[in-house]
């Protein structure tokens, strides 16, 4: 049996242009589970992670029109949030999909943790943008009041908060998810939005405010388990050189050395398959088979190598 870690981007879950509802989010995740299945059904043991973008960002648009009435909360907590939301919708419709296509598995969401370095780079220069738009005049109040740092953005709204994206170095609860995993019965939903970022302050572990990406902690889940596949699903067939130009192609089978001078030389976008390849390149040199990159519907045919971008160590 092949052990993978599957990795759900924020697309399967909430499509571009649709508003956030229960429903919108719960139809979306039923397809894409349908897929997931198939692969436990074929004779994967499969470990899920999911993005929260749009569920964090809604969550903390929440406390900004509440703050009022209700303290905000801060964001280690807002992840830890999303964490249960999304884990909610995805055990529903992927026990759902499985009993449908092959077996009754508990699928435990297990609130997970990751460990960041506050030493790490990141946090001299925070990136991620999280959270709702503001006018220049707010924008101010916050920096001044909360020591946040703002992006302008005008041509998507104003100002916008961002956050340190640091790297993921390990998981703290690994160990656990590993039992259950190695169960056999359990298909274990974890790291969901890349983990709630914690760091350790004299003696013990604290929240941080930061974001960790998903796809790198997924990779980071995926070495932990000692896993031969990760698989990371998004809304492209794989990653592409030349996107958007008339050299445009589709990267098929290539080693992490080809994968990382493409990545060297900026072919892939920081924001969106940049941490894709480079989780898919680290993955590999660690020991694992191969890392795949492709959307759901796609799913079957990337595992018979037939679609998607594979990256092999050679």
């Amino acid at each position: 049996m092949t052990n993978a870690v599957v990795a759900i981007g924020g697309n399967a879950i909430l499509k571009k242009g649709q508003p956030a509802t229960k429903e919108n989010q719960q139809r979306n995740l039923e397809e894409t589970c349908r897929h997931i299945a198939s692969m436990v059904q074929a004779g994967y043991n499969i470990t899920l992670t999911h993005g929260n973008g749009p569920q964090v960002g809604d969550i903390l648009i929440q406390n900004e029109v509440a703050r009022g009435e209700v303290p905000p909360m801060p964001l280690d907590v807002c992840v830890a949030e999303s964490q249960g939301l999304v884990g909610f919708m995805l055990q529903q419709a992927l026990t759902d999909a499985l009993r449908k296509a092959c077996c009754d598995r508990i699928v435990p969401c297990v609130l997970t943790r990751v460990v960041v370095d506050e030493e790490d780079e990141a946090f001299k220069d925070p990136s991620k943008p999280v959270g709702p738009y503001y006018d220049r005049e707010e924008a101010e109040k916050l920096s001044k009041e909360r020591g946040w740092h703002l992006h302008k953005d005008l041509s998507r709204g104003g100002w916008r908060r961002v956050v340190p994206s640091p790297r993921p170095v390990t998981i703290v609860e690994a160990p656990a998810i590993g039992r259950l995993v190695r169960s056999g019965n359990d298909l274990v939903i974890a790291v969901g939005g890349g983990g709630i970022p914690v760091a350790w302050r004299n003696g013990r572990l604290e929240g941080v405010e930061a974001v960790v990406d998903k796809d790198l902690a997924a990779a980071c889940l995926a070495k932990s388990l000692k896993d031969d596949l990760l698989v990371m699903l998004t809304d492209v067939e794989g990653a592409y050189v030349g996107y958007g130009t008339a050299r445009e192609r589709m990267l098929g089978t290539v080693t992490a050395e080809v994968a990382e001078r493409h990545l060297e030389e900026g072919e892939f976008p920081p924001g969106s398959m940049g941490p894709k390849v480079e989780a898919a390149i680290d993955f590999v040199r660690s020991g694992g088979e191969r890392a795949v990159i492709t959307t759901p519907e796609l799913l079957h045919m990337a595992l018979a190598s037939k679609a998607g971008t594979q990256v092999v160590i050679r």
